[in-house]
Protein backbone atom coordinates (compact mmCIF):
# COMPACT_ATOMS: atom_id res chain seq x y z
CA UNK A 1 0.00 0.00 0.00
CA UNK A 2 2.92 2.36 0.39
CA UNK A 3 4.33 2.06 -2.69
CA UNK A 4 0.76 2.65 -4.52
CA UNK A 5 0.76 5.54 -2.61
CA UNK A 6 4.27 6.32 -3.41
CA UNK A 7 3.90 6.28 -7.04
CA UNK A 8 0.75 8.32 -6.91
CA UNK A 9 2.45 10.99 -5.07
CA UNK A 10 5.61 10.85 -7.47
CA UNK A 11 3.10 10.95 -10.32
CA UNK A 12 1.29 13.97 -8.79
CA UNK A 13 4.33 15.94 -8.06
CA UNK A 14 5.99 15.54 -11.65
CA UNK A 15 2.79 15.69 -13.68
CA UNK A 16 2.59 19.09 -15.35
CA UNK A 17 -1.11 20.33 -15.66
CA UNK A 18 -2.18 20.98 -19.16
CA UNK A 19 -4.49 24.71 -19.55
CA UNK A 20 -6.33 24.86 -22.29
CA UNK A 21 -4.37 27.32 -24.37
CA UNK A 22 -0.99 25.49 -23.81
CA UNK A 23 -3.03 22.04 -24.97
CA UNK A 24 -4.27 23.87 -28.23
CA UNK A 25 -2.10 23.35 -31.13
CA UNK A 26 -1.24 26.69 -33.58
CA UNK A 27 -2.81 24.49 -36.09
CA UNK A 28 -6.14 24.42 -34.33
CA UNK A 29 -7.05 27.69 -33.62
CA UNK A 30 -9.77 28.85 -35.92
CA UNK A 31 -7.91 31.72 -38.45
CA UNK A 32 -9.43 35.45 -38.76
CA UNK A 33 -9.64 36.92 -42.14
CA UNK A 34 -6.62 38.69 -42.21
CA UNK A 35 -4.65 35.22 -41.58
CA UNK A 36 -6.66 33.22 -44.44
CA UNK A 37 -6.05 36.09 -46.61
CA UNK A 38 -2.31 36.42 -46.09
CA UNK A 39 -2.44 32.40 -46.18
CA UNK A 40 -4.21 32.91 -49.67
CA UNK A 41 -1.60 35.45 -50.98
CA UNK A 42 1.02 33.30 -49.83
CA UNK A 43 -0.40 30.18 -51.90
CA UNK A 44 -0.76 32.68 -54.83
CA UNK A 45 3.03 33.36 -54.32
CA UNK A 46 3.84 29.81 -54.18
CA UNK A 47 2.12 29.33 -57.68
CA UNK A 48 3.57 32.35 -59.07
CA UNK A 49 7.02 30.62 -58.07
CA UNK A 50 6.29 27.27 -59.55
CA UNK A 51 6.20 29.65 -63.19
CA UNK A 52 9.05 31.55 -62.35
CA UNK A 53 10.87 27.92 -62.16
CA UNK A 54 9.50 25.99 -65.16
CA UNK A 55 10.53 29.32 -67.50
CA UNK A 56 13.52 27.79 -67.13
CA UNK A 57 12.83 24.52 -67.44
CA UNK A 58 11.93 22.72 -71.00
CA UNK A 59 8.81 20.19 -70.12
CA UNK A 60 5.87 22.42 -72.12
CA UNK A 61 3.30 20.46 -69.93
CA UNK A 62 4.75 22.10 -66.39
CA UNK A 63 4.70 25.74 -68.07
CA UNK A 64 1.11 25.55 -69.45
CA UNK A 65 -0.34 24.21 -65.84
CA UNK A 66 2.27 26.38 -63.90
CA UNK A 67 1.29 29.78 -65.98
CA UNK A 68 -3.17 28.53 -65.97
CA UNK A 69 -2.27 28.21 -61.83
CA UNK A 70 -0.11 31.46 -61.94
CA UNK A 71 -3.39 33.34 -63.91
CA UNK A 72 -5.85 31.46 -61.65
CA UNK A 73 -3.84 32.99 -58.19
CA UNK A 74 -3.76 36.56 -59.92
CA UNK A 75 -7.96 36.66 -60.25
CA UNK A 76 -7.97 35.43 -57.05
CA UNK A 77 -5.60 37.41 -55.72
CA UNK A 78 -7.63 40.83 -57.43
CA UNK A 79 -10.88 39.34 -55.70
CA UNK A 80 -9.20 38.79 -51.81
CA UNK A 81 -7.63 42.31 -52.46
CA UNK A 82 -11.72 43.94 -52.94
CA UNK A 83 -12.61 41.81 -49.64
CA UNK A 84 -9.61 42.83 -47.99
CA UNK A 85 -9.92 46.36 -48.54
CA UNK A 86 -14.00 45.84 -47.73
CA UNK A 87 -13.16 44.26 -44.23
CA UNK A 88 -10.32 46.38 -43.26
CA UNK A 89 -7.79 43.92 -43.24
CA UNK A 90 -4.20 43.75 -43.09
CA UNK A 91 -2.26 40.64 -44.39
CA UNK A 92 0.57 39.92 -42.35
CA UNK A 93 3.63 39.49 -45.55
CA UNK A 94 6.68 37.26 -44.85
CA UNK A 95 7.60 33.75 -44.31
CA UNK A 96 5.09 30.98 -43.95
CA UNK A 97 4.28 27.35 -44.61
CA UNK A 98 3.16 28.04 -47.86
CA UNK A 99 5.49 30.53 -49.46
CA UNK A 100 8.86 28.81 -50.96
CA UNK A 101 8.26 27.62 -54.56
CA UNK A 102 11.49 25.64 -55.74
CA UNK A 103 11.48 22.46 -58.14
CA UNK A 104 14.23 20.04 -57.69
CA UNK A 105 15.95 19.65 -60.96
CA UNK A 106 16.66 16.63 -62.32
CA UNK A 107 19.25 15.65 -65.22
CA UNK A 108 15.89 15.61 -67.53
CA UNK A 109 13.79 18.21 -66.90
CA UNK A 110 11.52 17.23 -69.85
CA UNK A 111 11.17 13.97 -68.34
CA UNK A 112 9.00 12.30 -65.97
CA UNK A 113 10.80 12.58 -62.86
CA UNK A 114 10.91 16.92 -62.82
CA UNK A 115 6.59 16.45 -64.20
CA UNK A 116 6.47 13.95 -61.04
CA UNK A 117 8.34 16.68 -58.72
CA UNK A 118 6.12 19.31 -60.32
CA UNK A 119 3.04 17.66 -58.91
CA UNK A 120 4.64 16.64 -56.11
CA UNK A 121 6.10 20.44 -54.78
CA UNK A 122 1.92 21.32 -55.37
CA UNK A 123 0.24 18.46 -53.29
CA UNK A 124 0.94 20.28 -49.41
CA UNK A 125 0.32 23.64 -50.31
CA UNK A 126 -2.89 23.12 -52.04
CA UNK A 127 -3.47 20.66 -48.79
CA UNK A 128 -2.65 23.63 -46.62
CA UNK A 129 -4.70 26.33 -48.10
CA UNK A 130 -7.42 23.70 -48.63
CA UNK A 131 -7.29 22.93 -44.36
CA UNK A 132 -6.54 27.01 -43.72
CA UNK A 133 -10.39 27.29 -45.47
CA UNK A 134 -11.66 25.05 -43.80
CA UNK A 135 -11.08 25.83 -40.14
CA UNK A 136 -12.27 29.42 -41.22
CA UNK A 137 -15.54 28.24 -42.64
CA UNK A 138 -16.06 26.83 -38.77
CA UNK A 139 -16.34 30.51 -37.36
CA UNK A 140 -16.04 33.19 -40.21
CA UNK A 141 -15.41 36.59 -38.78
CA UNK A 142 -16.30 38.00 -42.42
CA UNK A 143 -19.51 36.68 -44.32
CA UNK A 144 -17.92 38.23 -47.92
CA UNK A 145 -14.46 36.07 -47.43
CA UNK A 146 -16.82 33.15 -45.98
CA UNK A 147 -17.95 33.02 -49.27
CA UNK A 148 -15.39 33.64 -51.14
CA UNK A 149 -14.36 30.92 -49.60
CA UNK A 150 -17.16 28.47 -50.16
CA UNK A 151 -16.82 29.46 -53.66
CA UNK A 152 -13.35 28.16 -53.79
CA UNK A 153 -12.67 25.06 -51.60
CA UNK A 154 -14.23 23.29 -54.62
CA UNK A 155 -12.15 24.21 -57.30
CA UNK A 156 -8.73 23.94 -54.67
CA UNK A 157 -9.81 20.70 -54.10
CA UNK A 158 -10.21 19.60 -57.74
CA UNK A 159 -7.22 20.97 -58.75
CA UNK A 160 -5.45 18.69 -55.66
CA UNK A 161 -7.28 15.88 -56.93
CA UNK A 162 -5.55 16.51 -60.52
CA UNK A 163 -2.46 17.46 -59.24
CA UNK A 164 -2.37 13.79 -57.16
CA UNK A 165 -3.46 11.54 -60.14
CA UNK A 166 -1.34 12.91 -63.16
CA UNK A 167 1.53 12.42 -60.11
CA UNK A 168 0.35 8.89 -60.30
CA UNK A 169 0.55 8.53 -63.54
CA UNK A 170 3.76 9.92 -64.49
Amino acid sequence: MRILVAMVTLFISTAVFADSTGERLRGDRTPTATDVISGLYAFSRFQQGLLESTDLKGNAEVKNLAALRAEEAAKRDRTLKDIQQTIGAEPRIGKTTLAGASLAVPENSDGPAYVRSFYAAQIPEYESALALLQRYLRAPDSAALAAFAREHLPILRSQLKDAVRTMADK
